[in-house]
């Protein structure tokens, strides 16, 4: 797959929680690029440059090209630290690419052909058990998202991980104790409990709240 995005990163000398407070202080997120046999480096890349990027789902799972001391090197997106609270990064790991060496990677789910499905048809819904899936492959191979037909699912599927077409050359990773995982299941729509209407002459603010101030 070839590079869609760019990345502009600089070094960086300084580690430690102190540092990377100033850099964020100053719109940088800091992060490490590591990976195809180098030293690890410790680099610093522009926030909002990179929450835009990551507004695009093909950046999570997609080759990138990132700048760096005058040089470009594909990597790929490993990890990310988000603040629990507010909208912003805290940390960025990528790893670099080696053309003969597999990378694993977490790819995003499309769940297609759902207006189709005889489940769903029926009345049916679907609970999407797994947004994506960890995989396994050469750099060249590397699918930006995992395809699920839903064409031929009935009332009461089970879809395992397992079931799953995966492309050419792309193998599922699995854990111990969950060798096949659920990705989805199409069970009975549960209907809805409405409360009744109070009848005229009741009082109707009997057991209500106080209303918030």
């Amino acid at each position: 797959m070839s590079a869609n995005f760019e990345i502009n990163a600089q070094s960086r000398g300084d580690s430690g929680k102190g540092a990377s407070r100033r850099l964020r202080r100053s719109g940088l997120v800091p992060g490490i690029l590591y990976g195809a046999h180098k030293d690890p480096t410790m680099i610093s890349v522009p926030h909002n440059e990179l929450v835009h990027s990551l507004e695009n789902e093909g950046f999570y799972a997609n080759i990138l090209n990132l700048k760096l001391g005058g040089k470009t090197e594909q990597v790929v997106l490993k990890d990310l630290q988000r603040h629990p609270a507010k909208p912003f990064l805290l940390h960025v790991d990528f790893q670099r690419i080696q053309a003969d060496e597999k990378i694993r990677l977490h790819v995003p789910i499309h769940f297609i052909n759902e207006s189709v499905c005889p489940g769903i048809k029926a009345g049916g819904q679907a609970s999407h058990v797994m947004s994506d899936m960890e995989i396994s492959c050469l750099p060249k191979d590397l699918p930006e998202f995992i395809e699920v037909d839903m064409t031929n699912l009935e009332m009461g599927a089970i879809l395992h991980a397992s079931e799953v077409k995966l492309p050419d050359g792309v193998d599922l990773i699995t854990h111990e104790g969950n060798e096949d995982p659920i990705v989805l299941t199409i069970h009975i729509a549960h209907a809805t409990e409405v409360e009744p209407r109070e009848e005229e002459g009741e009082e109707a603010g009997e057991g209500d709240e106080e209303p918030a101030e």
